[in-house]
């Protein structure tokens, strides 16, 4: 039994107020005693000789006098090799295993290892006896999949340490040490292949912190063409419900320009949670040919889960992520959703008693969503090479109203909004990213003053849309009903994309880049036509034609086939060249 103890003297629902006598700190751990279960706990307040602490287990016959065991650790995770392929929930138990161990329902007060400890891997020692190294700098590798697995020196250790022993090439499981070293104060410091870190607490083991500037390709053409997310930085996707947030996520997981990626699900609902576990393993990695698992990793906690494991869940994942980032890999962190993470820290808060601000959310949301998002970034490390955290989280305001207090936190941080619409959702247009409502401040794989220019037309076109529920298309002028045409094209043959096929469901920037040349030239030379009627015709046969050739692979005979054809139609009604 731990020796410093402390007694509740209040529950109320998942927050426990205990009494203590030494001392304790923020964010420590602690375990609430009920018969023989130890529940986990974590201290978000101290006041005086009293610590709230928030349970991530139901408590259930917790009551007053019971003890609670504060351990003197903050709140970490095991970081080492054997994390891909995991399904974790949001306290890092290996969800997989504990289903084994209690069988169809979860049992409070059961945490196992993270990461296998029975399980060897093959060490090759990269530093040499005498070496002075710094936290972050690779002492050896293990294969982990397709990855090198840096072992790299524990974050948390300060100054320049001496390599006194390094273990030889060999099988190793992640317990054993492989290092010796010696720090400033001659001090022996043991490494193993794992080490743990505070997930409230970013890792800063490298050399630089770098502004994103390098688009990251998704394949989604709205996004990489319109609206693009740089490598490294933060994007957001509000809309309401069933608008397709968790299929853009799981599109974009599959296609991303990224070597790993993470799936935090803090809140989702269950079935939600239990399609992308099903599918996931399914999915075949389209830069490997191997199943999409091997270079992911799932952090889950759903809705039916206790609300305080949430919060965990997310800075779990995002530590992770920064772990990744250490070895020089760029990672996808994917949160879906921070609604549901923003509701747990408004029940907190709420138990806390403290002041609330808008809508009853804690008056300090704003910062707590952005010390999330700051921790995304590009990094360039002790060595030279480059890592990567790219951060896109969902939102789900209730009624898709955008002025609620999350979303709006959230895109002051943000460097791209794709906001998803109820109404082009309704009309079956996917990805359903309004294109008249949404940004970004990153520079995408299209020319900017193209895309400016297609903007422009975008709107125009809505106006000559919203114009003609009013006077109707009889009092619309032809060349305004053709600026209306021309919109609705770009929006069919564009912005729209099947992603259950093939080759549409994936386009390449290489592709983007040629097809938007040409669909830009279309919009800006003139066409003519007798009526309205013509117009509508000719631009029906050009939707359709546009769409086949969505469909064809860019390398293919036929791809160039159907593009001379689409020249040939626009040459016979303009000056298209």
């Amino acid at each position: 039994m731990n020796a410093n103890n402390g007694k509740i003297i209040g529950v109320s629902g998942n927050l426990l107020t205990v009494e203590f006598t030494k001392a304790v700190v923020q964010n420590e751990v602690a375990y609430a005693i009920t018969g023989n279960r130890r529940l986990k706990s974590e201290v978000i307040r101290i006041r005086g000789s009293y610590a709230d602490l928030q349970v991530f287990e139901d408590t259930t016959g917790l009551k007053e006098g019971d003890r609670v065991d504060f351990t003197g650790e903050l709140l970490a995770v095991e970081l080492g090799p054997g994390l891909l392929t995991q399904i974790f929930d949001g306290l890092q138990n290996p969800l997989p295993q504990l289903a084994e161990q209690c069988g169809f329902f979860l049992q409070r007060g059961i945490y196992l290892d993270p990461l296998p400890r029975d399980r060897h891997w093959a060490f090759t020692p990269t530093a040499t006896p005498g070496d002075r190294v710094t936290a972050g700098e690779t002492l050896g590798t293990v294969p982990e999949g397709i990855f090198q697995h840096r072992i790299m020196v524990p974050f948390k250790l300060g100054g320049v340490l001496t390599v006194e022993r390094i273990a030889a090439p060999g099988d190793y499981t992640v317990g054993e040490p492989i290092a010796m070293l010696r720090d400033a104060d001659d001090e022996p410091v043991e490494v193993t292949l794992m080490q743990r870190w505070p997930v409230k607490i970013p890792i800063r083991a490298y050399a630089e912190r770098l502004r994103p500037s390098e688009p990251l390709v998704t394949k989604v053409r709205i996004v990489d063409t319109f609206y693009p997310v740089a490598r490294g930085g933060t994007y957001c996707i509000p809309g309401p419900f069933g608008a397709g947030k968790t299929v853009l996520q799981q599109i974009t997981s599959r296609y991303a320009d990224v070597d790993i990626v993470i799936v935090a699900a803090c809140g989702e609902r269950a079935g939600e949670v239990v399609e992308t576990l099903r599918e996931f393993p399914q999915l075949t990695d389209p830069r490997t040919g191997k199943s999409l698992m091997e270079r992911t990793l799932i952090i889950c906690n759903t809705s039916s889960m206790p609300v305080a494991a949430r919060e965990a869940s997310v800075y779990t994942a995002v530590t992770i992520a920064e772990y990744y980032r250490q070895m020089g890999l760029n990672v996808l962190l994917l949160a879906d959703s921070t609604s549901r993470w923003a509701q747990a820290l408004r029940e907190m808060s709420g138990r806390l008693e403290e002041i609330p601000g808008e809508e009853a959310f804690p008056a300090y949301l704003e910062s707590v969503i952005a010390a999330f998002y700051e921790r995304g970034g590009i990094v360039r490390l002790k060595d030279g090479s480059l890592g990567s955290v790219t951060i896109g989280g969902t939102v789900s305001p209730a009624g898709g109203n955008f002025e609620e207090p999350v979303t709006q936190s959230t895109l002051k941080v943000v460097g791209a909004f794709h906001g998803l619409s109820r109404e082009r959702s309704d009309q079956r247009r996917f990805p359903a990213i309004d294109p008249l409502d949404s940004w970004s401040q990153y520079p995408g794989v299209v020319s900017a003053e193209q895309v400016s220019a297609a903007r422009v037309m975008l709107h125009a076109g809505n106006d000559v849309k919203q114009m003609m529920k009013v006077v109707g298309e009889e009092g619309t002028s032809i060349d305004d009903f053709v600026v209306f045409l021309k919109s609705e094209y770009l929006d069919a043959v564009y912005l729209q994309q099947d992603a259950y096929h093939d080759v549409d469901g994936a386009s390449s920037a290489e592709r983007q880049r040629h097809v938007f040349d040409r669909i830009y030239r279309m919009l800006k030379c003139r066409l003519s036509f007798d009526d309205k009627d013509g117009a509508r015709r000719f631009f029906q046969r050009l939707t359709q034609t546009t769409r086949d050739w969505n469909r064809v692979d860019h390398q293919a005979m036929e791809f160039q086939q159907i593009e001379q054809r689409i020249e040939q139609m626009l040459a016979e009604v303009s000056d298209y060249a």
